[in-house]
């Protein structure tokens, strides 16, 4: 049997924004409901960074943001970050890209350059798309508005075209092994779609919920500040219709209809392929009174959508264990039978895809160092490493007021139980979780600093701190890397480090 993989992503599509989520029964999307109901629905999967180009470099490098030094938007991936295209291109594997990148360290669009690893006969970005389009069409192409305009049909949408290169990728290769990603950028804004989508959620409000009654007492400076104006507003104000808020459902439901153009070719042409689905983040839409995303472990927009269908015969129905986007990259590997480096943070998600009572993590993890480089605002730099048990919700902000969350008892995470002392063995146990990933991960920004907090007394600053060397392990494209004692190859990757003699 052939081994084919296929990725599917959409840009900042809320969990409760899939109807097979069953959180809101107006929501339209039959496609990647059918693609749930013949797999596995995850309940609890978390993005690495709710920022798009973070977010995605851990999907396509299994590394996260801090690792592998796309810690905020338009940065590029180092040269000797290897995503899973060129890995699995050195070892025999056919890949394919269509859709947004946004690794490249280009601006929104990317540099319309295919990337190593990738076909360059599928190879669309952004910038691809907007070079098809004169002066006059690319600027409509970023207003709002067009989704009104007659004259810009579904065969103007970037999805649509997106679509229609995925479709002729599976035609081409559907009796080859392959890995593919078709990535939208739709729902994400300008939110242009045509009818029915475009007035399909006129007047659609957000029922009244504890959420937009959060008054952010007790939460990160930080988020009284992302909330501006918001901070005093009227609650039933958060979660009225608007235009926007009609146009990025809209065009979230049309996303799914040019997701199942799609699929249909797939359960026609390659239907035992493993197809994923996934979104890199969420939209706040007014919840806690924010809007987009930020530094916030807040599930609107970290707890992700993910969908796993193994084929016509695998596994079936929800999966309550902590998930991650960093586990994609070695799941990608084991269906190919490629070894995981070590390098890579997450581990393969295939015994649990093969049986879905089976958990791979005990906690899964979030970060955030900053929105944008271009950016002079969002917060500037605003330093977040959070964790989840997928109940308990820990986040230092190192800069601010760290956050507990107990999800059972507060689904809607408003109130912070971190100085709370009923929740103190908890909340040790996980930030001594979260510490501990940091060293393992070489976290670039790891210290006394995430250790020393206000509530954490039996933390002490020391100038060693774990007292560790961390070398890097990338074996497979660079020769082992030397011990700065000795100048021959390291024996041991992490080994005690001896920062002085105590005797002198």
């Amino acid at each position: 049997m052939r081994k084919q993989f296929i990725l599917i992503m959409t840009d900042t599509t809320r969990r409760d924004m899939l109807g097979c989520y069953k959180e809101d029964e107006r929501m339209y999307t039959p496609n990647l409901d059918k693609l749930a109901s013949e797999g596995l629905l995850y309940s609890k999967a978390y993005s690495c960074q709710p920022v798009c180009g973070p977010a995605r470099s851990a999907i396509f490098t299994g590394t996260f943001p801090h690792s592998n030094g796309m810690v905020t938007n338009c940065v590029p991936l180092g040269d000797n970050v290897k995503t899973i295209g060129q890995r699995l291109r050195d070892n025999g594997i056919r890949t394919g890209y269509v859709g947004k990148w946004h690794l490249d360290g280009g601006d929104y669009f990317g540099l319309g350059i295919c990337p190593d690893g990738w076909d360059k006969e599928f190879w669309y970005d952004m910038h691809c798309y907007l070079e098809e389009l004169t002066d006059e069409e690319r600027m409509r192409s970023r207003l709002s508005d067009t989704a009104y305009d007659s004259t810009w049909g579904e065969e103007m949408t970037y999805a649509h075209r997106c679509a229609d290169r995925a479709i002729k990728y599976i035609d081409k290769y559907q009796d080859e092994d392959f890995f593919f990603t078709l990535s939208l950028d739709e729902p994400h804004g300008p939110c242009i779609c045509p009818p029915p989508f475009n007035h399909m959620y006129d007047d659609f409000a957000f029922p009244d919920s504890p959420v937009f009654h959060d008054t952010l007492e007790n939460k990160p400076f930080m988020q009284r500040l992302w909330a501006g104006d918001a901070i005093n507003a009227d609650p039933a104000t958060l979660h009225r219709s608007s235009k926007m808020l009609s146009l990025f459902l809209g065009c979230n439901s049309f996303a799914d209809y040019e997701i199942g153009r799609f699929l249909d070719e797939v359960y026609e042409k390659c239907p035992d392929a493993l197809v994923i689905y996934t979104s890199d983040h969420g939209d706040m839409l007014g919840a806690h009174r924010l809007q987009t995303k930020n530094a916030a472990f807040y599930k609107e927009i970290t707890n992700i959508p993910l969908i796993i269908r193994n084929g016509r015969n695998g596994e079936k129905g929800t999966v309550d264990y902590p998930a991650s986007h960093i586990d994609i990259a070695p799941t990608v590997l084991d269906y190919f039978g490629i070894p995981i480096p070590k390098l890579m943070e997450g581990r393969s998600m295939m015994p649990q895809i093969q049986d879905k009572n089976v958990r791979i993590n005990e906690c899964v993890f979030t970060e955030f160092t900053r929105y944008e480089v271009d950016h002079d605002g969002f917060g500037g730099l605003q330093m977040m490493r959070a964790v989840t048990d997928g109940r308990y919700k820990l986040s230092i902000n190192l800069l601010d007021t760290d956050e507990l969350y107990d999800t059972k008892t507060d689904p809607d995470e408003i109130e912070n139980l971190i100085d709370n002392p009923d929740y103190k063995e908890i909340r040790n146990t996980l930030h001594d979780v979260l510490l501990d990933h940091m060293d393992e991960t070489r976290d670039l920004y790891r210290g006394y600093q995430w250790a020393v907090r206000p509530w954490r007394d039996d933390k002490k600053a020391t100038w060693n701190n774990s007292g560790c060397t961390r070398q890097r392990e990338n074996e497979e494209y660079e020769s082992r890397q030397w011990d700065y004692d000795t100048g021959l190859p390291m024996k041991e990757a992490v080994r005690g480090k001896k920062l002085y003699d105590d005797k002198k």
